[in-house]
């Protein structure tokens, strides 16, 4: 398509877009009395307005009902996270009963290393991208640090090229094939958080398993944001959290998956608890742990029914929609704000420099761009002004515009702030 830089286009674009009324299923926040353009939903996104109906729900269940709740509310709080297997299923490419939500995203992570890092003194190294989202980093210093390995020798990570900003696949597949029999785990981001970059995980996981390893993925800006296939990709587990692209709240519970590979072997550890027991035979308080069968026989605590109340608004409205709807609206929004990007450089005579991949498919809802001669108080312009978006230093705003609530008309506004926040450092 040939897009244009005009009022006009961008509404037209808005008509024929099939996602458009969705933007009034969200409250956005606003400034100068006007509802702002939000492009941080990789970080936290916009709340539904469906939210209340379900948390609403809860809480009358709860005053009503109190501890009847848990099997005489209208959704019944005991399985209550069996709601999300179908729904969830399809946002990730997986069975059913591959997918739960339990913990956060990090916990999760933690918890699913103990079944799937399991270090021995020839094979004990774990392969992770540079510049992975600090939580991950921790996470892997203190596994290995747990485990009794050096973090310099145990932690491998794959590097950019010198004046790349991105991770060149060819150097992932080097990397496994020459850590080899050394390699116990490939754990990556399935998008960088810093550059937005989308990894090739159905070829990453065939390499991983070729040396014997095991291979996970951290989806945190990934999942709701990226057509997964993690069962036909043979992916040995992940997680995300739900409150990027997915909106269920801040700090909301997260999701798991578990190949079906797995669920019955018998010698794979995990950390067990109440909740990840038999199911029909939880009340009888029996001393032996006997797991669900299924990604469900990893959970461990009682389910946090107001936090899964909010996530499962928004599964369901992901539900009614379709990843492929969302995908095509998503590859075409993120192509017009890119054009509005270059179409502004020229116009203004700036140097910006989009550091994510031009390529349509190692990109999602996410254009990392480096401001070349600018500083923060670009930056503070554009929030002054109504465009929310996030600052990494050194000089990098992330843009999201993520393709539930975001519209064509908001990308050539954006255009046009950015335009006179530039135009009016020059003419000081």
């Amino acid at each position: 398509m040939n897009f244009k830089n005009t009022l006009e286009f961008a509404q037209q674009l808005d008509a024929n877009d099939i996602l458009h009324k969705y933007q009034e299923e969200f409250i956005f926040p606003q400034v100068n009395d006007k509802k702002v353009i939000y492009f941080t939903g990789n970080s936290l996104g916009l709340q539904p307005k469906r939210t209340k109906k379900y948390v609403d729900e809860v809480m009358d269940d709860w005053a009503n009902l109190a501890v009847e709740g848990h099997f005489y509310a209208k959704k019944p709080w005991w399985d209550y996270h069996e709601r999300f297997a179908e729904p969830l299923s399809k946002i990730v490419g997986a069975l059913p009963s591959e997918v739960t939500v339990m913990n956060t995203l990090t916990v999760n992570l933690h918890l699913l290393m103990v079944s799937f890092y399991r270090p021995t003194k020839k094979r004990y190294k774990i392969i992770c991208e540079e510049k992975a989202f600090p939580s991950d980093q921790y996470m892997f210093q203190s596994q290995v640090d747990f485990h009794g390995y050096k973090r310099e020798d145990a932690i491998v990570e794959i590097k950019r090229r010198d004046g790349e900003h991105n991770i060149r696949l060819e150097d992932v597949l080097a990397k496994i094939e020459e850590v080899g029999e050394e390699l116990a785990l490939v754990l990556i981001g399935g998008v960088n958080y810093y550059t937005g970059q989308v990894f090739d995980m159905k070829t990453i996981t065939a390499a991983g398993h070729k040396v014997g390893a095991c291979v996970g993925w951290d989806l945190a800006h990934a999942a709701g944001n990226v057509k997964l296939q993690l069962h036909d990709w043979n992916v040995d587990f992940a997680s995300w959290c739900s409150y990027k692209y997915m909106n269920s709240g801040p700090g909301n519970a997260s999701g798991c998956f578990i190949h079906e590979k797995h669920h019955n072997d018998a010698t794979l550890p995990r950390f067990a608890g109440w909740w990840g027991h038999n199911k029909e035979r939880r009340f009888k308080m029996e001393q032996t742990f006997d797991p669900v069968h299924g990604a469900d026989g990893w959970q461990i605590s009682n389910i946090p029914i107001l936090s899964l109340a909010p996530y499962l608004a928004s599964v369901e409205m992901f539900d009614e929609i379709g990843m492929d709807a969302l995908m095509q609206k998503r590859d075409s929004i993120t192509s017009y704000l890119e054009f509005i990007l270059h179409e502004i450089d020229k116009e203004t005579d700036s140097t910006f420099e989009i550091i994510t991949p031009a390529n349509p498919t190692d990109r999602a809802s996410q254009l990392s761009v480096l401001l070349h001669g600018e500083g923060r108080s670009l930056f503070d312009y554009l929030m002054k002004n109504g465009v929310i978006t996030d600052w990494r230093e050194p000089n990098v705003i992330r843009l999201a515009p993520a393709p539930l609530y975001t519209s064509y008309e908001d990308m050539y506004n954006f255009g046009q702030i950015l335009k006179a926040g530039i135009m009016s450092k020059i003419s000081v």
